[in-house]
């Protein structure tokens, strides 16, 4: 009777088909399918198939790895969801249980695994391999769509095991987290050996920064001279480290390296100061430039070190290497990138000798004084130690630097020539940061009303072909500074076109990223009405409900990072005061303090700004972690406190999907970025300028009363009534920086990631 009745459902399924077109109805049609192919498949096994009760044991652990698998996605439905996408959502269904079931079942009936040992033996490699790939899924090392392709590779790999076939042509052909696991479930098969060399081949191209410290086992093996030349690409100072141990197993391999890369690495290895000369490395190699001659600016390191002349030269490289990227034939230099390449040294050295000292002397009112450090640059000079310093450079700093860039560009400046003078590089973070201190205007305003179409037009265009969002974020949080409806309307305007012709191109990433900033942009228009939840599908940016706030117990959990330089030591004290005893209670601890809210439920946790010299400071953060974790308090709210170079330390630690996070510092794209990948829903709140504890405190105050009387955050509210508060203020230089931060409405760049990986996830 059963198989009549699945004829029967069959033969119905084929007929819908042919009436089934919309998506809906195909998601319907995939359902029905998938659980037809079950019913048979449980009526072939119910016929077929019957298991000894000494080895139901290990079926038995089999389908509880795939209820644990099934309730994966947060529900056992006999369903996975791992996307929106619901062909992949069946496959992976399908996959889990038909598959699965089907190997057992080969197991149980094949005759070349004729005793019980062997049979339980491979029902242990199916038990592992869904064991492993969930450990390795939720560690986010590989995705679920991948799961049928692990499978499909564990079936072939299995069944030549059988007959003592090796695993190697299977390893070759599937990426290496699929080849990894099942290597892992197959260590007894005859090509073990030959597959891990071929993973960890696979793993070097991934992970090339990891070569040097996992290279050690496989040193002996013809492809190591090719991975070490693959390092030295890669991160050439982490060569020069290894190498300096020449005889260790590491540096006895780069020391016998032909390759003349490495081995100018290696010889500057044995060279005083050797991270000096990195930078240059394209330019030793080629003989445009000497170790003798860098050496002339480098000096020892500490007499004879000429730190205008090196800025100057590494400023001259960078135009030139950038031209080599940027135009036919082009090329990437080998020390552009990476630690202690040509742009981590330009963006240290602008930090270290041309940044921080404007920024100390804020308080100085001689300009002569304050803006010594910089009088020896060039216009071009200036401009890269501005796009470069983008993190640490103060709203006053940023301004004085660029009406003196504009004194070095003479009498009449023309600010597409200097555009030009360095071949457009950064232009758009130029834009971006020129727009964010108000100083855009006047910079189209130095050149030809044509160039300045020309210019905004290019800053718009081809945000679709990075890598990365960096260039679109950046667009987005230019078009939230900008205060001329004029030049407002001009850059939407050239947003739709882009839209448009993404659209007629079927080019559906552009398509995506344009649709996305017009909403946005049309959106920050208040007389527009435009729902961007709605629209966008991403949570409300206007307000945030006090529930969402809360953890299972009610309670409201707050983390705040200090740290442990100067600045860290001073302002702890006036945070830990600012909590009334008639409000709060604050407990101290060795490493951190504990302040409870006595009405409301809202407990705040702040590490001790220890000394970072001696990582006593990150000690403490690793601890309270440690603590939070073992008493089951998940922070809801992470607060950063500290300069924006501290920042990733703050979100290496930062919990699992905070939904507010306060940034001391906006951080720019990539630390949005990182934030929004790990807490998708967060709302944050930023400034464009390094942020000050006598602004960040009022936030924090206002946020927790509101917390503690359970009231939902409003930001229009909350940024009105402390506006009204600033405005007050005598201190000038504090209501500037207030008018610095951006509330999370506004914060379109962060908006936009949102929205982005949203779109993203639903396709």
């Amino acid at each position: 009777m059963g198989r009549e009745l699945y004829l029967y459902l069959f033969i119905n399924t084929v007929n819908l088909y042919h009436i089934c077109i919309s998506g809906s109805q195909m998601r319907i049609l995939y359902t029905v399918i998938f659980l037809l192919l079950g019913y048979s498949r449980s009526l072939a096994s119910v016929d077929t198939v019957t298991i000894p009760i000494y080895r139901q044991y290990f079926h038995d652990k089999i389908r509880l790895e795939q209820k644990l698998f099934d309730k994966s996605d947060g529900k056992q439905d006999d369903y996975v969801r791992v996307g929106n996408n619901e062909e992949i959502n069946l496959r992976v269904t399908d996959v889990l249980y038909r598959k699965v079931n089907e190997l057992q079942d080969w197991v149980e009936m094949n005759a070349s695994l004729p005793n019980n040992n062997e049979k339980v033996r491979y029902l242990s490699y199916i038990e592992n391999v869904l064991r492993l790939f969930r450990f390795y899924w939720k560690k986010r090392e590989i995705g679920p769509v991948e799961f049928p392709a692990l499978m499909d590779c564990f079936e072939r790999i299995m069944k030549a095991q059988v007959t003592g076939g090796s695993m190697l042509p299977f390893i070759q052909d599937v990426s290496y987290e699929t080849g990894k696991i099942n290597a892992e479930v197959f260590f007894d098969n005859p090509g073990y050996k030959d597959a891990v060399k071929v993973l960890y081949k696979k793993y070097c191209g991934l992970h090339p920064d990891k070569i040097l410290s996992t290279i050690r086992p496989f040193i002996n093996e013809p492809f190591a001279d090719s991975l070490i030349v693959m390092a030295c690409q890669r991160d050439p100072v982490q060569l020069y480290t290894y190498a300096q141990s020449s005889y260790s197993p590491e540096g006895k391999l780069i020391h016998q390296s032909t390759n003349a890369m490495v081995m100018a690495v290696s010889k500057l290895s044995q060279t005083p100061n050797a991270l000096f000369y990195f930078p240059f490395l394209d330019d030793i190699l080629t003989g445009k430039n000497s170790v003798d001659n860098i050496k002339k600016l480098v000096g020892d390191g500490e007499n004879g070190y000429d730190s205008v002349g090196y800025f100057k030269l590494l400023v001259k490289t960078e135009i030139e290497y950038f031209r080599r990227m940027s135009m036919p034939p082009r090329d990437t230099p080998i020390a552009m990138f990476g630690a202690n390449g040509l742009r981590e040294m330009l963006k240290e050295k602008a930090r270290y000798h041309f940044i921080t000292p404007i920024n100390t002397l804020h308080n100085q009112n001689n300009l002569a004084i304050r803006m010594k450090a910089i009088e020896p640059l060039s216009a071009e000079e200036l401009y890269y130690m501005m796009v470069m310093g983008e993190n640490d450079i103060y709203t006053s700093s940023y301004k004085h630097s660029f009406n003196r860039m504009l004194q070095k560009m003479g009498t009449h400046p023309r600010g597409d020539s200097l555009l030009l003078s360095v071949n457009a590089d950064f232009f758009k973070k130029f834009i971006k940061m020129a727009a964010n201190f108000n100083k855009l205007d006047t910079f189209l305003k130095s050149m030809p009303a044509k160039s300045s179409e020309v210019l905004m037009k290019a800053f718009v265009a081809n945000l679709d072909k990075t890598p990365n969002l960096e260039d679109a974020t950046d667009v987005a949080d230019s078009y939230s500074s900008i205060s001329d409806r004029k030049l407002l309307r001009t850059i939407l305007n050239y947003v739709e076109e882009n839209e448009t012709q993404s659209v007629a191109e079927n080019n559906n990433r552009g398509a995506i990223i344009y649709g996305l900033l017009k909403s946005i942009f049309l959106s920050a228009d208040s007389a527009n009405k435009i729902d961007l939840t709605g629209i966008l599908g991403i949570p409300s940016i206007y307000e945030l409900q006090n529930k969402s706030l809360q953890d299972d117990s009610g309670r409201i959990v707050q983390q705040v990072f200090f740290y442990g330089d100067e600045d860290g030591k001073l302002h702890f004290p006036g945070f830990i005061n600012s909590f009334s005893s008639k409000e709060w209670k604050v407990t101290p601890k060795k490493e951190w303090v504990e302040i409870r809210s006595i009405k409301g439920n809202v407990w705040i946790f702040v590490n001790r700004p220890l000394d970072y010299d001696a990582n006593l400071d990150d000690s403490a953060q690793v601890h309270l972690n440690k603590y939070l974790e073992a008493n089951n308090l998940t922070p809801s709210v992470v607060v950063h406190r500290g300069h924006s170079y501290w920042l990733p330390g703050t979100i290496d630690r930062m919990p699992g999907d905070a939904k507010l996070v306060v940034l001391g510092s906006c951080g720019g794209y990539k630390n949005l970025s990182t934030i929004l990948e790990i807490c998708p829903d967060a709302h944050i709140i930023s400034t464009k300028e390094i942020g000050t504890g006598q602004i960040t405190q009022p936030i924090q105050n206002y946020l927790s009363q509101n917390m503690i009387a359970g009231k939902k955050l409003v930001w229009k509210d909350m940024w009105a009534s402390l506006s009204k508060v600033f405005s007050k203020d005598s201190n000038r230089e504090l209501r500037e920086s207030w008018e610095d931060y951006i509330p999370p409405y506004k914060n379109l760049g962060a908006i936009f990631i949102k929205a982005y990986n949203k779109k993203m996830d639903s396709l």
